[in-house]
């Protein structure tokens, strides 16, 4: 007989996923981009901000895994019934614009891993493309998902990477533990975009989603609320860590960066070519695990929002739409990136602002819905997570404004 601490461990192992995934999903190309620039500029004074971006994403996740698990419909299917087609209409329009803008970003960032070990862009991204359109489409959400496992402990490329380039660890832990503020612009505009690049609007989509598609209950719960705070606490270990390689070498040197393939080539000469290699296939990792999400995300909302099948566990033949969508997001986004005149610094700039646009609105529709009894029952927010939670809406929405700011300046 097994005793009560297996027991618990194994069902743990069943529930685990959808929280460990959609975290870590959150450090992609653009998301290492940002780290990889933060502390090559400043070192390691925007440490600070790891702590409270943990605790934030938690709490943010928190309330889409208690929603999926306690009503069995996604985050798009609540907004329809409660807000109308009309307002999902408008919401899905401009998440799905933002969301195609990141998958192309994400195809960039896997044309930029493999060509630091000489793979032309025209080979690598159709090959990356038809890699991640067939595992999904081959698959079962089961496989998929344990796939994706497999692909967040790549993302420990970058802890070795930050190890290799031999930080000073007294004042990498000061500067975890003591806010550092500069008021220049610089710093406020990657200030806003390391907390930014945080959260995203497809995040809360996708891990209600996931949640509903896995079938777990408000009995399966605990365990969920257990693998949410393990993959925040991943996402954002290894979102340290870029920053601490970046920081340890080419702040040093007074180096400047602007992309995360910069970031790669300039560890080379600066810590040896493994960690330069090790930061270069945790690009590659993060791209084409992110290619895989953002699509997918993209697929599960918006037929959702508009009450059409939808499903990995389905059939193409069960869930046309959604296949279909998914084929053509992959396809836009990887075609996109083997034309040579277009700018990818415009189609991740307009990304971001239409996501930091629809981010607020997201979050406010999370709070309304998770605070009606009739949805929610018993398992509405208490007051005092209440106000926690509206405090984090308030300085997303306040953060959000200065990206896009800061953004168009």
């Amino acid at each position: 007989m097994r005793s009560p601490i297996l027991r618990r461990l194994f069902l743990f192992l069943a529930i685990m996923g959808p929280g460990i995934i959609t975290a870590n999903v959150d450090n992609d190309a653009g998301g290492i981009t940002t780290y990889s620039v933060a502390g090559a500029t400043y070192g390691y004074k925007l440490l600070w901000t790891i702590i409270p971006m943990t605790l934030v994403l938690i709490i943010v996740q928190e309330i889409c895994i208690r929603m999926g698990a306690v009503t069995g419909k996604g985050l798009a299917d609540l907004i329809r019934e409660r807000f109308g087609v009309k307002v999902t209409f408008y919401a899905m329009a401009g998440l799905l614009l933002g969301n195609l803008g990141n998958i192309i970003s994400e195809f960039a960032g896997v044309a930029a891993s493999m060509e630091l070990f000489g793979v032309s862009k025209f080979i690598s991204v159709p090959l990356g493309a038809l890699f991640v359109w067939w595992f999904v489409l081959r698959g079962t959400y089961k496989f998929v998902e344990r796939i994706f496992l497999v692909a967040c402990l790549f993302y420990f490329s970058y802890v070795a990477s930050g190890i290799i380039a031999r930080p000073d660890w007294g004042v990498v832990a000061s500067n975890l533990l003591v806010p550092s503020f500069n008021f220049s612009a610089e710093y406020v505009a990657i200030l806003v975009g390391v907390i930014g690049t945080t959260i995203a609007p497809w995040q809360q989509f996708y891990i209600q989603s996931t949640v509903v598609e896995k079938g777990i209950t408000i009995k399966d719960y605990g365990y969920s609320k257990i693998d949410n705070i393990v993959g925040c606490f991943m996402c954002n270990f290894v979102a340290m860590f870029i920053i601490i390689a970046c920081a340890a070498t080419i702040h040093v040197h007074g180096i400047r960066i602007e992309t995360a393939k910069e970031a790669a080539l300039a560890l080379a000469p600066l810590a040896g070519p493994w960690a330069s290699t090790l930061f270069a296939l945790g690009l590659l990792n993060a791209s084409l695990f992110s290619a895989s999400i953002l699509p997918l995300s993209t697929a599960y909302f918006t037929c959702e929002a508009f009450g059409i099948e939808a499903g990995i566990d389905k059939t193409w033949s069960e869930a046309p739409a959604f296949y279909w969508l998914y084929t053509i997001l992959i396809a836009i986004g990887a075609g996109l990136i083997l034309i040579p005149e277009i700018s990818l610094i415009k189609v991740m700039f307009w990304s971001q602002v239409i996501n930091g646009v629809m981010l607020p609105f997201v979050l406010i529709f999370m709070l309304i819905l998770v605070n009606n009894q009739d949805l929610m029952g018993e398992h509405v927010n208490s007051r005092v997570y209440n106000i926690i939670s509206w405090l984090v809406v308030a300085v997303m929405i306040v953060l959000t404004l200065l990206m896009v700011v800061t953004s168009l300046i």
